[in-house]
């Protein structure tokens, strides 16, 4: 059972089953949420409690996997954990993501069973369970940075940011999961870390950025279909909507919220689109805005762009093989320990079968007008297979 999100009740294609909010979850989440500062405090403690079990380790080579929902994230993470030397958060994590050393210490201690997954509540036939990567830290980044979801004000954490006490929790956080995992190094999901990469690299200057970039159309489709599948959950079930609040997840459903880059006046516009119901276009303009702004980003930061491993999601799918040794080699990892998981991604990765484009011409017109340039732009930091 998926802890951090809500989760489909049956599997399948998109058309069948509903998604359900587990009520223990939905209770769990809203105490940790209620409770946030004492387990801040807690995690701190935590962090005392365990010097010794972390004090030769330092964050090495972190790697993060980021881009816009729906670019391919979640399975790209999940081949990567697969890495003997990798530690990611993971479903289980959730709603206690502030004592992770304690928190998974008992869970080794007690688990009798493995748990089984299950479709996720996307419908995308990606099976999760409990030991599942899933982008958990987010948590964490709401709790030091109020304004980090707030649509008014540019979400954007740059070079310039400073926050002392996340830039001591954060890590000490990393090196305690490490720690409890006996693992090497740090793998993290996180859609939102798009808006983040040039503070994470002022913070780690050796880290690896994965980013997937996929085709528009279909990209906007995926994002469509996602927002329309929570919103119908969140009629039937207004717990749907809140525990995805809760666990940081604001790219669906009825609190939906675009990562403001910092233009005002294209902020303002995409939220003015989807409130009027021009869903198509309202992405269009929100799929360009991101990937703009990452352009510019990696062009004017050459450190950045030489950290960061761009590629195309449709070659991730079709040219697999090469694709994956791209990524083993950017972020460093022993490619013999990975071998085997290689081998089972590159028969399993295909282009998505599950659901297609429904827009109309003009709707098709619309996003090619208004990504094409971006696609353009984009594509030019994007490895070739």
């Amino acid at each position: 059972m998926s802890r951090a999100e809500p989760q489909a009740n049956s599997q399948g294609d998109s058309g069948g089953g509903r998604i359900d909010v587990p009520a223990g979850l939905y209770r769990a989440s809203r105490f940790f949420a209620a409770t946030r500062s004492a387990w801040r405090a807690l995690g701190n403690f935590e962090t005392r409690a365990v010097g010794e079990e972390i004090a030769g380790l330092s964050v090495d080579r972190p790697i993060y996997v980021t881009s816009l929902a729906r670019a391919g994230t979640t399975i790209v993470t999940e081949m990567l954990a697969t890495h003997p030397e990798l530690t990611c958060h993971r479903y289980s994590d959730f709603p206690n993501v502030w004592t992770p050393y304690w928190r998974n210490h008992l869970l080794q201690k007690t688990r009798r069973e493995t748990p089984q997954p299950v479709e996720r509540a996307h419908r995308d036939r990606i099976m999760v369970s409990n030991d599942s990567p899933e982008a958990v830290e987010e948590v964490l980044w709401m709790a030091f940075f109020e304004h980090i979801h707030d649509p008014e004000q540019s979400n954007v954490l740059d070079a310039t940011t400073s926050n002392p006490d996340f830039e001591q929790f954060y890590p000490e956080h990393i090196r305690k999961l490490v720690a409890v995992r006996k693992a090497r190094r740090y793998l993290a999901k996180g859609n939102y870390n798009v808006s983040r990469l040039a503070y994470l690299h002022r913070l780690y200057p050796d880290a690896r950025f994965l980013v997937p970039i996929r085709n528009p159309q279909h990209h906007i489709a995926s994002l469509a279909k996602q927002h329309a599948l929570f919103s119908q959950a969140h009629a039937h079930d207004n717990r749907v909507g809140r525990q995805l609040a809760m666990s940081g997840h604001f790219e669906f459903g009825p609190f939906r919220r675009a990562v403001h880059f910092g233009d005002d006046a294209v902020a303002q516009q995409v939220k003015q689109d989807w409130d009027e119901g021009r869903e198509a276009l309202g992405w269009a303009r929100y799929w360009a805005e991101t990937y703009n702004f990452l352009a510019s980003q990696l062009e004017a930061n050459p450190a950045l762009a030489e950290r960061a491993l761009l590629f195309r999601y449709e070659d991730l799918c079709e040219h697999s093989e090469s694709v994956i040794d791209q990524l083993v080699q950017h972020c460093e990892l022993a490619a013999p320990a990975f071998a085997q998981s290689r081998d089972h991604y590159a028969a399993y990765l295909t282009p998505p079968s599950y659901y297609k484009p429904s827009f109309s011409d003009a709707e098709l017109q619309l996003i090619e007008q208004h990504t094409a340039h971006a696609y353009e732009r984009i594509g030019e930091f994007c490895v070739r297979p």
